[in-house]
């Protein structure tokens, strides 16, 4: 049984792409600036201290590639003499640096169009747009409006909501309609029905995703998000590798939201799971089961760890985001010593999201491309132009047909 298994670090960029400038994101770095601030003590905490440490990465080839995207070593990391994985750092080509244009491009599918985007601060939604929700979805009316961090916008119109029932609407510099509700006052089906609405009338507007924003808390202190949240994403404009592979039959498990930004296009099995623990739990569980029920057909098991991005890169936490990579990098041997040698494991991202960074959204950063296994010799394999390499080496790997972007590096496999 061929199987590969993909790990989405989400957000983990690797140094600023060749046109970061043209997003704003000139010198932007989110492994640079965070191992940076560990080596200057500036991300000591009660759960971690000192220089950044990633032993099962660096070993991946984490640190050589960050090198070879940036031109020089992390501050305080000293590169591994004998490397584990073979690496390469990849330039995104796809028009955006959101989540869906990241994991499409990955999957061989790169964002050729543009996506729509709310641009304004306040009143960032159409008032016909809001008519036709409020109308649609039998709402007293809507409060936010604008743009907004996530966590600020519960605290600081959580109570407003659970007083009126009008759910929090609001967006970023990405291409998303953010709705916020309380699970029990509003309720979690109503939620996700809301969005399921939103969804359809945005059609016109071209917005990559509607994304529910479920918390729980009795007041402004103590609200927060829980692990309810669902994205509603538009489907990729043609068949990515996860479709191609369903098709010939093969099993696509998606862990976490991976099956909500492929719009469950080409999923054959989801798993739902919260928190990196959890994720990284529930990936262990497939790669053993996968063993046992899926016989010979092509497996692939892919699994998003959102909180890099969510938790700390947005919030711009640098302590945090250090603290669960180094959590993160501890349990990844577990992984290695669970799958067979010729099973191909890929670690990457879909973007940055420095949290050293201005303001609270992604950047535009070079990604890792961290692989071992499936015969693959430890070392360089060079600047990837796009990250639909890694999906043109699935499909390569799996024999599937080719894809239109992307060329394979599975001839580095011996």
């Amino acid at each position: 049984m061929k199987r590969a298994i993909v790990l989405v670090l989400d957000s983990f960029g690797i140094g600023s792409a060749a046109d970061a400038a043209a997003f704003g994101d000139e010198g932007s770095d989110t492994l640079g600036h965070i191992a940076a601030a560990c080596a200057r003590g500036e991300a000591d905490t009660a759960e971690r201290s000192g220089p950044l440490k990633l032993p099962n990465m660096a070993k991946l080839g984490l640190f050589h590639a960050h090198r070879d995207s940036t031109g020089t070593v992390a501050e305080g990391v000293a590169l591994p003499e004998v490397l584990e994985g073979a690496y390469a750092h990849a330039q995104e080509i796809s028009s955006g640096k959101d989540t869906p244009s990241g994991h499409w491009e990955i999957a061989g599918v790169p964002v050729r169009f543009d996506w729509g985007y709310f641009s304004d601060k306040t009143e960032s939604f159409p008032a016909e747009l809001l008519d036709k929700i409020v109308q649609a979805a039998d709402l007293p009316g809507v409060i936010g409006n604008c743009h907004a961090s996530g966590t600020e916008i519960i605290a600081r119109l959580g109570d407003e909501h659970v007083q009126t029932g009008k759910p929090i609407v609001y967006t970023s510099a990405d291409s998303v309609f953010q709705i916020a509700a309380h699970e029990e006052h509003f309720g979690l089906d109503r939620l996700y029905a809301l969005c399921e609405t939103v969804r359809e009338l945005l059609e016109p507007y071209n917005i990559g995703r509607v994304i529910a924003r479920p918390f729980m808390g009795e007041d402004s202190a103590s609200f927060a998000r829980t692990g309810n949240r669902r994205d509603y994403s538009i489907e990729p404009p043609s068949p990515t590798v996860l479709q191609k592979l369903a098709d010939a039959g093969g099993e696509m498990v998606s862990i976490g939201k991976i099956a909500d930004i492929y719009a469950h296009c080409g999923i054959t099995h989801k798993v739902k799971a919260s928190g990196h623990d959890a994720l990284m739990d529930a990936t262990l569980g497939e790669v053993a089961r996968t063993a046992m029920e899926t016989g010979d057909r092509p497996t692939m098991i892919m699994t998003n760890f959102v909180d890099f991005d969510s938790v700390y890169g947005h919030r711009r936490d640098v302590p945090g985001y250090a603290a669960a990579l180094e959590h993160f990098d501890a349990r990844l041997p577990e992984l290695l010593a669970a799958l067979n040698n010729d099973d191909l494991l890929i670690l990457t991202a879909d973007h940055g999201c420095d949290p050293s960074w201005e303001g609270t959204e992604h950047t535009r950063e070079y990604i890792p491309v961290m692989v071992s296994g499936a015969g693959f010799a430890p070392g360089p394999m060079g600047a990837r132009d796009t990250f639909a390499d890694i999906g043109q080496t699935l499909a390569d790997y799996f024999d599937l047909p080719a894809m239109d972007d992307g060329e394979s590096f599975l001839s580095y496999a011996a």
